[in-house]
């Protein structure tokens, strides 16, 4: 199997798993949950200096700033299809949030720890918290642009070669 071939493959399976994840709210993925999760909680640690606010965001910022590093670090690299898979986790990602914020009112998730719930706290502050549902809905409807999106470009650069460190400018002076 060419390296072509199983760049095609992966994207085809990141597409499958990536819509299904989207359309099946709360099944959840066992391969990046605990991941996410992870990064989630150590995102209220990052953000928690900023303010009780910006803290409580912390957990989402941090889910969506992750995954858009490692895309921006293989675009600079040069390889296109990774940032591709990296842009596909930041949709991914989504539908987690929006399972989140859909559960603003109800408050029928576990929680981590226990406390307060990230988006009931943040949309009640901010007075959009009758809102939940369709704030979710258009999260999801980003991430699903965001998973197929990114599976197009996955499929494009898996027929390129990724641009060969050499003609990558140095950031070293010489």
């Amino acid at each position: 199997m060419t390296a072509t071939t199983a760049r095609r493959l992966l994207t085809a399976a990141l597409l499958v798993w990536g819509l299904y994840d989207l359309t099946h709210a709360g099944r959840g993925t066992p391969v990046l949950d605990g991941v996410d999760l992870a990064i989630h909680e150590t995102g209220h640690l990052v953000f928690g200096p900023f303010g009780e606010f910006i803290g409580f965001a912390g957990g989402t910022l941090f889910q969506l700033i992750m995954p858009a590093l490692f895309a921006g670090y293989f675009w600079r690299r040069g390889d296109r299809h990774a940032a591709s898979v990296a842009v596909w986790w930041v949709g991914q990602n989504c539908g987690h949030i929006a399972t989140y914020v859909a559960d603003a009112r109800a408050q029928e998730l576990p929680l981590v720890g226990g406390g307060e719930h990230d988006w009931f706290y943040l949309l009640s502050a901010t007075g959009h918290l009758p809102q939940d549902v369709a704030i979710a809905r258009a999260i999801r409807a980003a991430g699903m642009v965001l998973v197929v999106g990114a599976s197009a470009w996955g499929f494009i650069a898996a027929g390129r070669r990724p641009v060969d460190d050499d003609t990558l400018p140095s950031t070293v002076a010489a």
